[in-house]
């Protein structure tokens, strides 16, 4: 294992690497691009001898050859953003109906138009209903680390279900961090060779995704138990890869919360910057703490639920915006703790749009209009990033 800095893509790149791929198909896009172009230099410099790639024409046709790819038995990998993900789409439900665990790093930047270049999570949240598996990393670390755990959970026979490691771009997908690469005898004891018993082999003729007409809710049944399968892989994956690795992650990330009355849900690389303002309010004698969403798909409600029982406001803070309606992951909150009895008071905030700086006086200012619910009784939806909707 050695320690290095390295940007979100090319720690992107580092546990595709180690995964060893078979396959990799590409298409660039800001700001995904550094992840492919670094594995292509490898590639090219013969450090991935095992290891094909293929440049396409869209994303639409990267997915589509990453799913002929999967289809026969081949480990893939591939990686994109923003309008990029949203061309993929319509082939992101024939990768996870044919059940195929394609690994994806995809790199959040806002959607036009207007143009941004900058990051929100509105190409990634808009695939939730895919079947894909969701991961949101909150630093470069966590980006390596869950690439290879990606392919653990997803070649899974529970499971066999593609995965989207996802990073806040330019924030991680440029910056550099400090991070440590494990060797890849370290990797090869944790993820074992792809073996699957599923995809066409010479020899072994399957149907593959064959019309089923009224037999189509049972194959969409499947595709849901699997999801609720993963639960137990990731689990068991995240408890191995400690054993191995020494870092341990978790369905969601839990800082001070143990005695918090507020609460602060996040995802992604504002999460770091939360916890650092959290961390200030708390030498001021404020019960702050924050829960971050790690896994997104499938749904970690009881996770959720553990973490949130016992506070008495929450504030979900969305990068996101589904308009007509408001931030995408306040309802999802909202729904996982109706049922509870004594439930806490729920607020919405919609911030950071576009790359929007989130800054822990943002996140000080959201915490004290908290406090003021609270005290109201009274949930409040707010857009923070202007000071008026």
């Amino acid at each position: 294992m050695k320690q290095t800095l390295v940007t979100g893509n090319e720690a992107a790149a580092w546990g595709a690497r180690l995964a060893r791929p078979d396959y990799i198909p590409t298409f660039p896009i800001t700001p995904q691009t550094e992840c492919i172009e670094t594995l292509a230099q490898w590639g090219a410099d013969g450090e991935l001898p095992d290891t094909y790639f293929d440049k396409m024409e869209s994303e639409h046709s990267v997915m589509s050859a990453a799913v002929g790819a999967a289809a026969v038995g081949a480990r893939v990998f591939t990686a994109t953003s923003s309008q990029g993900l949203l061309l993929m789409h319509e082939v992101l439900y024939i990768a996870s109906g044919m059940r195929l665990p394609i690994v994806m790093a995809t790199v959040s930047r806002g959607l036009s138009a207007p143009v941004t270049l900058w990051s929100d999570h509105n190409d990634f949240l808009d695939q939730r209903d895919s079947g894909w598996l969701m991961f949101h990393a909150e630093n470069n670390q966590e980006v390596l680390d869950t690439v290879i755990q990606a392919y653990r959970i997803a070649e899974d026979p529970r499971v066999l279900l593609p995965v989207m490691v996802n990073m806040d771009g330019y924030v991680l997908s440029f910056t550099d961090e400090p991070i440590n690469i494990p060797s890849p005898e370290m990797v090869d004891e944790f993820l074992p060779a792809y073996a699957p018993a599923h995809t066409i082999e010479k020899g072994r003729p399957i149907t593959v995704g064959p019309p089923v007409l009224e037999d189509y809710s049972i194959f969409r049944a499947q595709n849901h138990v699997a999801a609720r399968n993963a639960f137990e892989v990731i689990e068991e994956t995240q408890d191995d890869f400690e054993k191995i690795f020494g870092r341990r992650y978790h369905m969601v990330d839990e800082f001070m919360l143990d005695d918090a009355e507020l609460v602060l849900v996040t995802q992604g690389s504002m999460s770091t910057t939360a916890k650092a303002a959290i961390m200030e309010m708390r030498s001021e004698g404020i019960k702050v703490g924050l829960l971050r969403l790690r896994v997104i798909r499938p749904w970690p409600a009881g996770a959720i639920v553990r973490a949130l029982k016992d506070a008495k406001a929450v504030a979900v803070i969305d990068r996101n915006l589904a308009p007509g309606k408001g931030g995408i992951m306040f309802p999802e909150v909202v729904e996982t703790l109706y049922h509870l009895d004594d439930r806490p008071l729920v607020s919405s905030f919609v911030v950071g749009l576009g790359g929007n700086p989130q800054t822990e006086v943002k996140i000080k200012e959201i915490t004290s209009k908290l406090k003021e619910d609270l005290v109201s009784g009274q949930p409040r939806v707010e857009w923070n990033d202007i000071e008026e909707m």
